[in-house]
Formats: C-alpha cells, sequence, structure tokens
C-alpha cells in the first residue's frame, strides 16, 4: 500500500501535487491510497498497464478529492488487450500485469473546461466504485477497445459533457449498475459511433441529464440528448459496424426536467452499413417521465419494450420512426399531476413502422382533453395530438388488450395503414362531459385491417378507400 503523503503529496489544495501522484504510479507497490485532503493536478495521469503492472487507486472512503485543473483526463488507463472476451485471444501480459484496474472511493473534480474524470482503453475488466465525478466535462470516457468494464455505485453529477461517454468504440461485456447520474449536459449515458454488445443498464437513478441547470446560453437545439443517448448512425475507421445490441435497461428511474428537443431515452439508427440495426434489447421496468419526447426510437429492430410506467411526454410518450419487429407490451402511460392547470397528455406516435405488437397496453388522456402544462422553457414544445395512438404508413400491426380511456379528439387513428389488426380492446371517455369525437379513425388509404371484439363507447370513423373487416 503506497501512501501517496508518503511521497511527497500535500493534498492541502493549494500544492501542485501531480507529480507526487506520478511518482507513486511509477514507484509504488500498486495500491495508491489518497488520505483525506484535496490533491491538484495540472495534467493527465497515464497509467501505462504494461509498465506500471497492477494498479488500483483508492481515496480513503471517499474522504480524498482530487481536482483536475487541466485539459483532459484526470486518470487515463491504457492497456494493450485487442481481443475479445473468449479466454483464447489474450496475452499473457494482459493477465499478469494489466487486468483489473480500479479507482474507488474517491473524488474527481474539474477546475478545467475541458477536463475529464476517467479515460479507459485497451483494458480488460475495469472497474469504477464508490467515485464521485463532478464539474467535469465528461465523467467516465471510453475509447477505442476495451472488455468487461464494470461501473457500480457511482455519483456522475453535474457535468458539461456526458456522465458516461462511449465513442468510437468497441466494447463487449458492459455493467452499468446501481449508479446516481444525473444534471449531465450531454446526457446521463451516451453512446456514438461504436460496437456495443451485452450492455446492462441497471437499478441507476438517471435524472436531469440536460442543459437547462446549465442555462439557456448552453441549448444546441440542433444536438440532440437524452437521460440515455444511442447513436449508431456515423462510422469511425476501426469500428467495423457501428452498433448496439445485447443490451438490457431495466429497472431504472429515468426522468428530467423538460427541455426542448429533450428525450428520456433515444436510440437512433439506422447501422451505415445496413447489417445489424440497433436491436436485440430489452427496455423493462423502468419509470420513464417528464421530458419532450420519453422513449424515441428510430430505425431499429427487435426491442421489447415491457412493463414501464411512462409519463409526461409533452411532444409524445413514444415516437417510433422506421422500426421492425418492435414489442411494445404492459406498459402504463399515466400522469404524474391530476390537477387543473398542470395536465400532460399521452401520445403513441408511429411512422412507417412493421411488424409490431403493442399489447395490453394502459393508456389514458388528460382530464382536460390537452396538455394544460406551461413552463417557462417549454418553446412550444407541447404538442397538441391527433390520438392517443397515431399510425401513419404502417404495416401488420397488431393492437391487441389495450385500455384506453378519455381519449381527445380520438382513442386510435390510422393514416395510410395496411394490415393493421386490432382487437379485444376497450376505450371509454370517464369524464363528466365526453371530449371523444372517435374511438378510431381510418384515413387514406390501406387495405387488409380488422377489428374484432372490442368495446368502444365512441364511433368509428372510416374514409373511403381505407378497407377494413369487423366494423
Amino acid at each position: 500500500m503506497s501512501r501517496v503523503r508518503d511521497f511527497g503529496a500535500a493534498g492541502n489544495g493549494e500544492a501542485d501535487d501531480t507529480e507526487a501522484l506520478a511518482h507513486v504510479l511509477r514507484s509504488g507497490d500498486g495500491v495508491l491510497v489518497l488520505s483525506r485532503g484535496t490533491y491538484r493536478i495540472t495534467r493527465t495521469l497515464e497509467i501505462d498497464l504494461q509498465r506500471f503492472n497492477r494498479i488500483g487507486i483508492d481515496g480513503s472512503q471517499g474522504t480524498a478529492t482530487v481536482v483536475m485543473e487541466g485539459p483532459g483526463p484526470a486518470f487515463r488507463f491504457v492497456g494493450t488487450h485487442g481481443g475479445s472476451a473468449a479466454p483464447d485471444t489474450f496475452k499473457p501480459e494482459v493477465w499478469d500485469r494489466q487486468r483489473m484496474p480500479q479507482i474507488s472511493n474517491l473524488e474527481i473534480r474539474g477546475a478545467h473546461p475541458e477536463a475529464d474524470g476517467i479515460e479507459v482503453t485497451g483494458t480488460m475488466e475495469a472497474t469504477f466504485s464508490g467515485v464521485l465525478l463532478r464539474q467535469l466535462r465528461h465523467g467516465i470516457r471510453l475509447v477505442k477497445r476495451n472488455r468487461n468494464v464494470l461501473i457500480t455505485g457511482c455519483h456522475i453529477f453535474h457535468n458539461t459533457g456526458a456522465g458516461i461517454f462511449c465513442e468510437d468504440l468497441n466494447l463487449h461485456q458492459f455493467n452499468i449498475t446501481g449508479n446516481h447520474i444525473s444534471y449531465n449536459r450531454l446526457g446521463g449515458i451516451r453512446i456514438e459511433r461504436s460496437e456495443i454488445r451485452n450492455l446492462q443498464i441497471t437499478g441507476n437513478d438517471i435524472e436531469y441529464n440536460n442543459f437547462k441547470i446549465f442555462g439557456k446560453d448552453r441549448f444546441d437545439p440542433t444536438e440532440p440528448t437524452a437521460e440515455i443517448y444511442f447513436d449508431c448512425r456515423e462510422r469511425t475507421e476501426g469500428v467495423p459496424s457501428p452498433s448496439i445490441r445485447e443490451f438490457t435497461i431495466a429497472s431504472n428511474t429515468i426522468q428530467a426536467t423538460h427541455s426542448p428537443n429533450g428525450c428520456n431515452i433515444r436510440i437512433i439508427g439506422p447501422d451505415p452499413t445496413g447489417v445489424l440495426p440497433i436491436g436485440m434489447g430489452t427496455i423493462s421496468g423502468n419509470l420513464i417521465g417528464n421530458q419532450a419526447i420519453n422513449l424515441h426510437l428510430t430505425a431499429c429492430r427487435g426491442i421489447s419494450i415491457t412493463g414501464n410506467h411512462i409519463y409526461g411526454g409533452y411532444r409524445h410518450n413514444v415516437r417510433m420512426e422506421g422500426c421492425d419487429d418492435m414489442a411494445l407490451t404492459g406498459n402504463v402511460f399515466g400522469h404524474n399531476y391530476w390537477v387543473p392547470g398542470k395536465q400532460i397528455d399521452n401520445n403513441l406516435f408511429l411512422e412507417a413502422c412493421s411488424d409490431c405488437v403493442l399489447q395490453g397496453l394502459q393508456v389514458r388522456g388528460a382530464p382536460e382533453g390537452r396538455t394544460t402544462w406551461t413552463e417557462d422553457w417549454a418553446g412550444g414544445a407541447a404538442r397538441l395530438h391527433e390520438a392517443l395512438i397515431e399510425m401513419n404508413d404502417c404495416r401488420r400491426m397488431v393492437v391487441n388488450g389495450c385500455l384506453f380511456r378519455d381519449p381527445c379528439p380520438v382513442g386510435i387513428q390510422a393514416v395510410d395503414c395496411s394490415q393493421v389488426t386490432l382487437t379485444g380492446c376497450q376505450l371509454h371517455d370517464t369524464r363528466e362531459k365526453s371530449l371523444t369525437r372517435a374511438a378510431v379513425v381510418w384515413k387514406g388509404t390501406g387495405t387488409g385491417n380488422l377489428m374484432a371484439s372490442n368495446r368502444f363507447d365512441a364511433p368509428v370513423e372510416r374514409e373511403a378507400g381505407c378497407e377494413v373487416e369487423g366494423i
């Protein structure tokens, strides 16, 4: 155990301790212990794992703070692992000298606009636990190639970039569990131009990750963000197929303060190679709410969205564009506020989607018939909806066993849709004075649509040219 004060670190918040900490990394026994204090550094402490051997950094049960006063990460772990997680792809030195680098029980704070907390590349089993990262650009940044990363029990708070940022990355086996990730301007968990597999985001509190706390002058309306943000539209040299598959987003609280163009979960395709669309994932058992869009999916395939409570989408609860093989089952689309003047209507908007199942949904409109909540920063973002569920140019869709309550003006609207089956659903307006014009509206062209065994207390409207059986 190498105590940094034995190597000349002052830890008084005034002296520059960069060289003292670098000396410990070079000459210590591999366990770098920072006792209670504040340690100023002015450049990145780069930890070459092959050179320094196995390394662990500990902040004495959270009593130590490292303040990064220069650009770049406070700590950068660099390994040489170029294989997968399969045992036969490892060179001996990865297990002998590099495996499982750690930082635990430490605060890392930024004092430079381009200061990051931790960066990792080429590592196997990098593990971060009990770390507080705040007032940085990015909290934890993962680049190039890594395997089997664990981030658990961390507080990633109030950073100008992303809390956890993956870019130009090839990473399989990635667990993000039990963290608080809040008030990060570019998102809580942000992945761009990367190949990710076996990603588990579970049991986290992920909230308020948008520009709002930083002021209107930090808002760029062309820059999409989200609490959880996946973007596979661009390809980077060295990443053969930018795609995110085999992922689980489960048992998280994912909430926000409304911001224009904001989103709770935003997953954007397509994969530019056309080989592996974002998908083979599940979004289950989460509380998701209070943004312009709660769940925004573009060009995704094969995602199961099950058992979530979703509320407070100023524009949409769910917006899906060009998606197929999707299942939305057993979700509740409800409300947080019921008082007059503070209501947000619910809406699912599906465009150019196919082969999707919507089953067992509980969808309730705003009792006042429209969104009446206004905020200084709303920017006109609240959208007047055509229906609780809007489907445009969709094919081979199943809507079954859903309960729709208090729509205004329409429960379900299908425009230019074909082979849509609507069965076993109920729709009721329980207001003292009904605001529902129609239960279902079929518009435009479309063929092979079917309705059966539904119970509606409002009429069905159908334009000529849209073929519907079972009315």
